[in-house]
């Protein structure tokens, strides 16, 4: 087996397979019904729904923490189980660079490597390779990049991406797109969404050979990703593209890079809009309580972010009333939980002056049970939003929900997203 990624073993992936992928057979589009609403709710797009994978069930709106690197950054499968998280998401970029794929491939794949049973989703690794590559060349066949481990030349097409993530054996794929930062010029945009449709259908074309053979129980599912930038029409055009090519689900990528929260929510509308609804959409990278509503109530599906475990091990904690800074000296004599309302293991077990002390002594069980907090709060959230657009309340649990959580948008937020891994 050749190392994949490396321009020094590329035979493996890199030499043209054309004739292979035009002789491969073609499916005219999905081999189940992988997604199905269950209810709409009448004053807002949010419904609910199930997402059949073939490691179980996801229901939806739902939210995936991220395990970058094969970990939920200081939690067991068993604890990230017990916070209510039915799927979660890895990348394969970093799995790429370390383990790597000979690894994952000895020990029988990622699920069996990490302990985990449930669906994973894995990322392609395109954010990452604009965000964290010190050296990247964007061409038609793919990426050429410098690893952030040892600097060592790289690549990723889109055909190995897909071939990378068999290999890990995903329950959602995800292809390579070509990811643009907000304040682009506008060409480089219009350039990138282009290619992310070109990519794509070289992607379409590598998962249906790798799947030729496999049976509707067997088959993972893959998701096309929707670019434009921040342009409405771009954006309804990149979706309607990947809209009408055969995959199972959408993702709205090239948001949450910058740009301001109105503009955010403009492009999410714009590219929702002309997406169909009989599949996922899922926003990439969003994960603050407040944009969450927001975003369900537009009629997304699935969401990741960083963002609620990276503020955990900073400190920072969601609660029912807004978030909390635990190494404030406010802290320091308060023998309550850090939420009265919440029934995480941590508000069960300990209180908001042992946290504190924990944080300002730098011990490592801070950084878990603070994630343990934060990653439960917001699975309660989406437990409370599947709940109201059951009853039909959704826009009230919203309004309840603002009325309560204090907005603490801030340079601590903007500072943790920048930072390199999960």
């Amino acid at each position: 087996m050749h190392t994949p990624l490396r321009l020094t073993g590329l035979s493996w992936y890199t030499r043209s397979r054309t004739a292979s992928l035009r002789s491969a057979p073609r499916r005219g589009g999905r081999t189940m019904q992988s997604f199905r609403v269950v209810r709409r709710e009448s004053t807002t797009s949010a419904r609910l729904g199930l997402l059949r994978t073939r490691r179980g069930i996801v229901h939806t709106p739902a939210f995936m923490p991220v395990g970058t690197q094969a970990t939920v950054k200081s939690l067991t499968p068993e604890e990230i189980r017990a916070t209510g998280s039915e799927i979660i998401l890895a990348n394969t970029y970093h799995l790429s660079l370390r383990p790597g794929p000979q690894v994952l491939e000895a020990v029988g794949g990622l699920h069996i490597f990490m302990g985990w049973d449930g669906p994973i989703l894995t990322d392609s690794g395109g954010f990452q390779v604009y965000s964290l590559a010190k050296l990247r060349q964007v061409t038609e066949r793919g990426v050429i990049f410098r690893s952030h481990i040892d600097g060592s030349l790289c690549e990723l097409t889109p055909e190995s991406v897909i071939d990378l993530q068999f290999i890990f054996g995903s329950d959602i794929v995800m292809p390579l797109d070509d990811v643009v930062g907000y304040g682009e010029p506008e060409q480089r945009q219009r350039d990138a969404m282009e290619r992310t449709h070109r990519w794509l259908r070289r992607s379409i074309e590598r998962f249906q050979e790798r799947t030729a053979k496999m049976s509707a129980e067997e088959r993972p599912l893959l998701f096309g990703i929707a670019q434009g930038g921040f342009d409405a029409t771009r954006r309804q055009q990149s979706a309607a593209t990947i809209a009408a090519l055969p995959v199972d689900g959408f993702a709205i990528g090239g948001l949450s890079v910058g740009e301001p929260k109105p503009l955010l929510d403009a492009m999410l509308a714009a590219s929702l809009q002309a997406l169909p609804e009989d599949r996922p959409r899922y926003l990439m990278g969003v994960g603050a309580p407040e944009d969450l509503w927001r975003a369900v109530a537009l009629g997304v599906d699935l969401f990741d972010c960083v963002l609620p475990t990276r503020l955990a091990r900073h400190g920072a904690l969601f609660t029912s009333s807004g978030r909390i800074d635990i190494t404030s000296a406010r802290f320091k004599f308060l023998t309550a939980p850090v939420d009265e309302t919440c029934d995480c293991y941590t508000c069960r077990h300990f209180s908001a002056a042992y946290l504190h002390h924990l944080f300002r002594a730098k011990e490592l069980l801070a950084y878990r049970l603070a994630t343990i907090h934060n990653l439960r709060f917001i699975q309660n959230l989406m437990q409370k939003m599947r709940a109201a657009i059951a009853e039909g309340t959704f826009a009230a649990a919203w309004e309840q929900f603002l009325a309560a959580y204090q907005s603490t948008e801030n340079a601590l937020e903007e500072a943790v997203l920048l930072e390199g891994e999960g």
